[in-house]
C-alpha cells in the first residue's frame, strides 16, 4: 500500500473520530425498557405520576417507600387506562422527588403500558427539591449529569430518560438559579435531543425560559410550557401557539371546567396543534398511610372527552391531542 493512500486512510479515520455521526433523535424514544420507535408511542398521556415524595432533597431515600407495595397500588389504575386505549405514560416525577426508575420498569412490564422517564432538576418551592451542588455548579457541569443518564443510563441502572423535565419559580424575573436550570437544560437538549418539559405556571414565567433558549440557538418547538392552565389570558397562548412552544394543559386529574374553555379556545382559534393534555395524576405518597389518595388517570376519557364532543370536538380533534402531539412534541 503506497503512503499516500495509508495517508488518506489515515485521514478519514481520523475525521471519523472527531466528527462521529450524529444520532437521528427523531427516529426513538427512551422508555424504562429500552428505546422504541417514535411512531410506537400511541395514545399517549404526556404528564401523569406514579411515585412523589415530597420530603425534600436534603432528606430524600429509597428506603422510604417498599417498591412492591407501589406496585401493588399503582398497577390497577395503569391496567384501568389502558382500556381506554392508553399506550405510553410520561412519568413526570423529577430526581429528588423519588424519581425510579426500576420502579417504573417494574410497572411497565406488569402493565404492558411504555413508561418514559425523564432527567433534569425541580427548582420550584424555593429550591426545596434542589440538591446542594446545583447551586455550586455551572449549567455546563448540570448539563454533563444529565447527559450521562441519557448516555449510560440513571444512578448505574442503565434505564434512560425520555425527556428533560426541570421547573422554575413562578417570577416577573428568573432568578440566578432558574435561569441556570433553563441554560443546563438547553445544553442538554443540544447534546441529546431531548424535549425540555419545565413546570412553569403563566405566560410572563415561561417566555422568559423561551427567550433564553432562543439565544442559546434553540427553537421553542423543543420546550413544552407545563402547567399552562395557570394562564388566565387566552391571548398569550396563541403567543405561544405562533412561536411554536407546546403548551401543555395538564391538570385535568383534578378539575375539567377550566380545560373545556381553553380547548375550546384552541379549536376555535386552530392550535389544537400545539396544545397537549394529562392528568398530572396519581400518586403514591410515601408519607402517607398506605400511599394515600390515588388519583385516577381516566378523567380525560371518562368526563372531558364527553363534554367536549357536544361542543363539536372529533376524533381527529382527540387523535391531535392525544396521539399526533405527543409523537411531535417528544
Amino acid at each position: 500500500m503506497s503512503k499516500l493512500l495509508i495517508s488518506i486512510l489515515l485521514s478519514i479515520l481520523l475525521a471519523s473520530c472527531q466528527n462521529p455521526p450524529s444520532n437521528n433523535f427523531d427516529d426513538y424514544i427512551n422508555t424504562v425498557t429500552g428505546p422504541i420507535s417514535i411512531d410506537s408511542l400511541g395514545l399517549t398521556l404526556i404528564h401523569e405520576h406514579m411515585l412523589v415524595d415530597f420530603i425534600g432533597a436534603d432528606s430524600i431515600n429509597s428506603d422510604r417507600w417498599n417498591r412492591d407495595s407501589v406496585v401493588r397500588k399503582v398497577l390497577p389504575y395503569l391496567l384501568e387506562v389502558k382500556k381506554h386505549g392508553v399506550k405510553t405514560i410520561l412519568d413526570c416525577t423529577p430526581s429528588f422527588l423519588a424519581k425510579d426508575p426500576l420502579l417504573l420498569k417494574e410497572l411497565s412490564e406488569k402493565s404492558g403500558i411504555q413508561i418514559l422517564t425523564n432527567t433534569g432538576y425541580y427548582g420550584a418551592v424555593g429550591g426545596k427539591y434542589l440538591p446542594e451542588h446545583a447551586y455550586s455548579e455551572s449549567a455546563e457541569e448540570l448539563s454533563l449529569r444529565w447527559t450521562d443518564e441519557f448516555e449510560n443510563g440513571i444512578e448505574g441502572t442503565g434505564i434512560k430518560p425520555g425527556f428533560i423535565k426541570i421547573s422554575v419559580n413562578e417570577a416577573d424575573t428568573l432568578s440566578e438559579i432558574d435561569q441556570k436550570l433553563v441554560k443546563a437544560a438547553g445544553l442538554t437538549h443540544q447534546k441529546t435531543g431531548l424535549t425540555i418539559a419545565s413546570h412553569t405556571g403563566t405566560w410572563k414565567t415561561a417566555v422568559q425560559e423561551v427567550r433564553i433558549l432562543q439565544e442559546m440557538g434553540i427553537d421553542p418547538s423543543a420546550f413544552v410550557w407545563v402547567h399552562a392552565q395557570a394562564e388566565q389570558d387566552f391571548d398569550n397562548y396563541q403567543k405561544a401557539a405562533e412561536m411554536g412552544v407546546w403548551i401543555s394543559l395538564d391538570g385535568i386529574g383534578w378539575a375539567i371546567d377550566p380545560y373545556v374553555d381553553r380547548l375550546l379556545f384552541a379549536k376555535e382559534n386552530r392550535f389544537l396543534n400545539r396544545v397537549l393534555i394529562s392528568h398530572d395524576a396519581g400518586w403514591y405518597d410515601p408519607a402517607k398511610p398506605s400511599g394515600g389518595d390515588f388519583q385516577p388517570f381516566t378523567n380525560i376519557f371518562e368526563k372531558l372527552i364527553p363534554i367536549l364532543n357536544e361542543k363539536g370536538f372529533s376524533q381527529a380533534d382527540w387523535n391531535q391531542l392525544l396521539i399526533d402531539n405527543p409523537k411531535r412534541a417528544f
